[in-house]
């Protein structure tokens, strides 16, 4: 390789993709809710991955909660409210699903709402 093929290798872009806090946050809570909707209707053998599942989604909305309470936070007050009532409101939830008193299609609702709302996507 020449001088000029070597100077075109080092200063060609570079093939890694940035990622973004959002992107981030997008593509966790899509893994979860894809498990969430596998396991919508699981048996009793299903049970085992059903609770990881939840206990994965219970705590990624404790995480946000944690985050948004923050006073550093730069998100807007009624945004961060409203991401920590809905993380209250998927503890609850949660504790209905495992005692057979709820489903988990609420969960499912909201992950994909915020989903919708980090790609900038309208309700369709």
């Amino acid at each position: 390789m020449n001088v000029i093929e070597q100077a075109q290798q080092g200063y060609a872009p570079t093939q890694f993709a940035i990622r973004t806090t959002r992107s981030v946050e997008a593509q966790l809570i899509t893994q979860i809710t894809s498990r969430l909707q596998k396991l919508r209707n699981a048996s009793r053998q299903d049970f085992p991955k059903l609770m990881a599942a939840l206990h994965d989604n219970r705590r990624m909305w404790n995480t946000m909660a944690i985050d948004v309470a923050d006073k550093g936070n730069a998100l807007p007050k009624e945004l961060r409210a409203q991401i920590f009532y809905l993380a209250e409101f998927t503890d609850l939830h949660t504790q209905q699903i495992i005692r057979k008193k709820a489903d988990i299609a609420a969960l499912i609702d909201i992950n994909m709402a915020v989903l919708r709302g980090l790609n900038g996507q309208e309700r369709v």
